[in-house]
Parts: structure tokens; sequence; C-alpha cells
């Protein structure tokens, strides 16, 4: 049976954490629009080569809709989830009212505020290393740094107190499950999240602080130009997910790549101008980035060649794209001096990730901070005992565990 008719199940499985699936090169040389089996049991089309990847990602007739009645579920549950729920279907999809929200959210994502925020991500960062070490060796970088970071910066961002991370990751969790959690779990965690945002908006609007949530409030109803209260809540919501699950689980894969080769972090130490692009060259990468953007096609089109139905849900696999040797000189190798690199981690085009200067910055940061306190950091464990976390839509590390 060719390629073409074969079909694989989806997510493919990795041979170790760091490492990509062998299928991606195989698919991208031969059979670059994949048939595959969701976690759901329902078909999608993937596609892994940069160029088929970015023209989708770019294509408004690819859309969010994920719970049109002819759309594959991702999982088992899917009538919830992050991708697919009605929560997906509030914020604006595609033209001009997309737009419009980008335009009013992405005022507290720019390069500019971003690098106001720096000093105070580095304050968080070291005290966060601090507390670390004086816990002592081994430590789990995820845990200690990796995922407390990214929350303190979005909770801050939102006016949020920090002290409910916890309840934060779960509920994130929930939202982003693929196999891990049952249909009454993931709906009662939803539940509580969607309370709890209402409650901490209902505060905002009689004591407005100098946060995005109060600046949303502020700029007043649709008729005004603003956001209605649902849309809102459902931002603050997708924020808080957005903000902290993906930043987190970076920030220990980035460490554990560079730290998977010793040489990588002395290079760093011996040129710190390095870290720019070392970030950009662990984001692209990354092999464990998780589900991919699902799309919904609502009209037939062609994609390499390749006829796609009305109705089709496709899956635009980042990573495998960001490995595509015709976009990437030795893509296989990690360099930690490349430029350009015109890597999709961020996505591309009108939907391309709204936070990317804020996980840019935290982790740039990160290695800044980690750099000088702890040269001598290196991983605990030989690189083939980590694991990777499984059933959620992000990818991730279990435990990034390193001494110094």
């Amino acid at each position: 049976m060719s390629q073409s008719e074969q079909v694989l199940d989806y997510p493919i499985p990795a041979p170790a954490a760091l490492e990509p699936p062998a299928e991606w090169a195989e698919l991208r040389g031969t059979c670059p629009v994949a048939h595959v089996k969701l976690p759901s049991g329902d078909q999608a089309t993937l596609l892994t080569r940069y160029e088929d990847v970015k023209q989708v990602l770019a294509d408004p007739r690819f859309t969010r809709l994920l719970n049109a009645p002819d759309a594959a579920r991702l999982s088992a549950t899917d009538d919830g989830g992050l991708f697919s729920s009605e929560m997906a279907a509030i914020i604006p999809d595609g033209g001009e009212a997309h737009q419009h929200w980008r335009r009013l959210v992405g005022k507290w994502f720019t390069a500019k505020r971003m690098n106001a925020l720096r000093p105070q991500m580095a304050q968080i960062a070291g005290d966060l290393i601090d507390d670390m070490v004086e816990r002592g060796q081994p430590a789990d970088l995820r845990a200690s740094l990796g995922f407390p970071l990214p929350v303190y910066v979005i909770c801050d961002m939102l006016g949020v107190p920090a002290a409910d991370r916890d309840r934060f990751s779960y509920w994130s969790d929930t939202l982003l499950n693929l196999t891990r959690y049952g249909k009454e779990e993931i709906e009662a965690a939803q539940a509580e999240f969607f309370q709890y945002m209402s409650g901490h908006l209902a505060a905002k609007r009689e004591q407005p602080g100098s946060d995005l949530l109060s600046e949303l409030i502020a700029a007043g109803t649709p008729e005004d130009g603003g956001l209605s209260d649902i849309q809102i809540l459902v931002t603050g919501m997708a924020l808080l997910v957005a903000g902290h699950e993906t930043t987190a689980n970076m920030i220990g894969k980035m460490v554990a790549m560079l730290l998977a080769d010793h040489s990588r972090w002395e290079a760093l130490l011996a040129d710190p101008s390095l870290i720019r692009t070392a970030v950009e060259e662990s984001l692209r990468l990354d092999a464990n980035s998780g589900f991919g953007l699902p799309r919904y096609l609502k009209e037939e089109t062609e994609v390499s060649g390749t006829h796609l139905p009305k109705g089709t849900t496709v899956v635009c696999s980042m990573a495998a794209a960001n490995r595509d040797e015709s976009a990437f000189d030795n893509a296989a190798e990690l360099d930690l001096t490349r430029t350009p690199n015109p890597h999709l981690a961020f996505g591309s085009g009108a939907h391309s990730c709204l936070g990317q200067a804020l996980a840019r910055t935290e982790l740039q940061v990160v290695l800044e901070v980690l750099l000088r306190k702890l040269p001598g950091l290196e991983l605990a464990v030989p690189v083939q005992e980590l694991a990777r976390v499984e059933g959620l839509a992000v990818g991730g590390l279990r435990t990034v565990p390193v001494r110094w």
C-alpha cells in the first residue's frame, strides 16, 4: 500500500523526547498531503512541507471553525477543548472583526512593551533560580522556573493573582486535552474557569487597574469600538492558557536542547550575543511542539497538487515544516548562529501568534539569567531518559532534571 493510501495515527509517536518521528521526513519527501487518524477516531489531512503549511496558514479559506458539523473532532471528548468549543467561536475568526480584536489586544504585546517588561522578568527569573538553588540539586527546571515564570508574567498583565496559578494550570490542561481527561472532568473545569473569570472581570469593572482586561473594559462596548463582555471574558481565558502553557513548556525544552550537547551551552557562555539566534533556532528545531494547528476548509481547494474537498480538516505540522530541507540548510542540525530563520513556530499570516514578542522575550531573559547565574548548568540525567508530556495538544517534557 502506498503512503498516500495509508492512514497514520496522529499525533505520530517520536522515538525520543527531543527527536522527531522518522515519518516526518518520509512524508515531506513522498506524501506531503497525508491521511491521518486523530485521537477521536476521525480522519484529517496532515501537511508537513514548509511551503504548504505556510500557504495554508495564510489562506482565509482555512478557518478555525472546528465546531462545524462535518469537522473532524480532535479528541473523543471533543465538544469542549480549546480548538472546537463554543469559546473558540466567540473570538472572531477572520476578516475585519478579527483584525479589530487583534488591534485591541495586540497593543499589549508589542516588542516595545515587552522590552519595558524585561527588567521585571529578569528579576522574577533570578528569584526563581535562587529558590531552586536553595532547595538543592538535582532540581526540576521545568517546575522551578519553566512553569512559574510565564504564569507570573501573564497573571500580572491580566491583573490576576498569581497565587491562583495552580488552578490555571489545571484548567489550561483540561482545555488542551486530547486523551488525558474525561468529558465530565473537562466540563466541570471549564465551568469553574468561566466562573472565575466572570468574577474577576466584575471586580475589574468596580476597580479598574493598569492591566489588559481593565483596558479592554475601558474601551467600551462593540458600539464604541470595544469588545462585548463575553469576548473580553474569553480573551482573558485564552490568554491565560496560551500565555503560560506553551512558553512554560518551551523554556524546559529549549534548555534541554541546549544542554543535550554541552558544547552549545559553552558556545553561549563564550558569546552571549548568540542568545537571540539560539532562541529562534530552539523554536525551529523543537520536535515536540504538540498537535500542530488544525484548520477547517470552507470550500474545496488544492494543496501540493492534491484536491481537498470542502469540509476537510487539515492539520498543519509547523514542527515538521520547520525541518524541511528545501527551506533550511542542514535543517536537522541545531545552528546557534542561523540567520535568517523564518521558522513557523508562531504560525504565519493574519493568525500568527499574538504573544510571540512575549514568548521570545521570556525565552531570551531565561537564557540570559541562567547563563549568568548558573554557568555550570547541566542535565542531571542522560538525554534519552527525558520523557514527553502525553495526552495534551501542547508538547513538553515531564521534567527537566538539572544540576550546576
